[in-house]
């Protein structure tokens, strides 16, 4: 917020006024409250589950543990088999990413480079999309992949629907867009001059010249699909299918509270590591999606 070359919002000069570093001040205050409330109940929870029964269930409750039994952590991952739900939620994930990848970006390559005739209407339908709730579509979804239209399979059971899902995304075409949209023509002309496909052009120019979008996207599905229950939910019926998410709330009223702490752990550990190690990557995306216009 406040820079030393004064390029930021508070430069060097305003901040020596009394009234604006005390707007300074009420701000990093609110931030630091807004941080704590976000991150205070999953650490919470996180040292919970190293509390051993008789602690857990004190009165009043302490936040540091007494003493960490870490092999909770162990018979509950290996009782319940959480690796088994993790490989699982991996599987779904990987698919989720190449779906969102391969099919978003071509759409974003439709619209940003290809501009056939009729393309404008049809992106004007995809940002209409975006402003209509998610909850309208929930009800044809699921009696599409109960009896999938013309084929007539039933798909509950199976990674397939989060796939489609993943596959037709209009904010991640509109990111997509958006960024083929900084790519100069003059390649994409000299492309063509030289005989390549459109394909071609998508999958040898486009793509290698997208890498951070790509980065950004990839994190953002991946963190979306870990933190997805609704549709894994309503679709993975068996328990050999289920992901993290759904074993956890399925399995809960077979475990004592404690453990089912321990289980919370599993499910949060993944998407903070994966904010710490490609948070720059993460911000970008939101700079990038921010960036956008109709």
């Amino acid at each position: 917020m406040k820079t030393g070359k004064g390029s930021g919002i508070i430069g060097d000069l305003e901040y020596k006024l009394p009234g604006v570093k005390l707007v300074y001040w009420l701000i990093f205050a609110g931030m630091l409250i807004v941080s704590a409330v976000c991150i205070l109940p999953a650490l919470w929870v996180i040292l919970s589950s190293f509390k051993d029964i008789k602690e857990f269930y004190a009165v009043p409750p302490t936040i540091i543990p007494r003493s960490f039994h870490v092999e909770k952590v162990w018979q509950t991952w290996n009782e319940f088999r959480f690796m088994k739900y993790y490989v699982n939620t991996g599987y779904l994930t990987l698919g989720a990413v190449v779906f969102c990848l391969l099919f978003n970006g071509l759409a974003g390559y439709f619209f940003s480079k290809l501009k056939p005739r009729g393309s404008a209407f049809i992106f004007l339908l995809i940002l209409w999309t975006v402003l209509l709730p998610n909850t309208v579509g929930m009800v044809p979804l699921f009696s599409n992949i109960v009896d999938f239209p013309l084929l007539h399979l039933n798909l509950t059971n199976t990674y397939w629907p989060m796939w489609f899902m993943a596959a037709v995304n209009p904010v991640t075409i509109l990111i997509f867009k958006n960024f083929f949209d900084t790519i100069p023509v003059s390649l994409i002309e000299a492309a063509r001059i030289d005989g390549a496909t459109k394909l071609g052009i998508f999958f040898r120019i486009v793509l290698p010249l997208s890498v951070p979008v790509l980065i950004t996207i990839t994190i953002l599905t991946i963190n979306g699909v870990w933190m997805d229950f609704f549709w894994p939910y309503m679709v993975l019926k068996d328990q050999s299918n289920w992901t993290v998410m759904v074993a956890i709330y399925n399995l809960k009223s077979t475990l004592p509270m404690d453990i089912q702490f321990v289980a919370l752990t599993f499910a949060i550990v993944p998407p903070v590591l994966l904010f710490l190690i490609f948070q720059r990557y993460i911000m970008q995306g939101y700079a990038i999606g921010g960036g956008i216009k109709g």
